[in-house]
């Protein structure tokens, strides 16, 4: 699942692929943007822990999971 996240005041997003479906990353963006959480958490393919800290998210993009090419063709 690709995921984009708008931060406030800082001209470029945090991309990432993550493993989480699009339920689980609403469900925790949800509960970062409700006050639940100070902290936005997710987690990318690699096992790495992105945080965000709440009050400074602009937006958050969820994805279509990513296709792998393989070849050398250009499509």
């Amino acid at each position: 699942m690709e995921i984009k996240i708008g931060v406030q005041h800082t001209p470029r997003e945090i991309s990432l692929e993550s493993g989480q479906s699009a339920k689980e990353v609403e469900t925790a963006v949800a509960e970062a943007l409700s006050g639940d959480s100070k902290l936005l958490s997710l987690t990318d393919e690699n096992g790495r822990k992105i945080l965000v800290p709440a009050d400074r998210i602009a937006y958050v993009e969820i994805g279509q999971p990513a296709v792998r090419r393989v070849g050398f063709g250009a499509l």
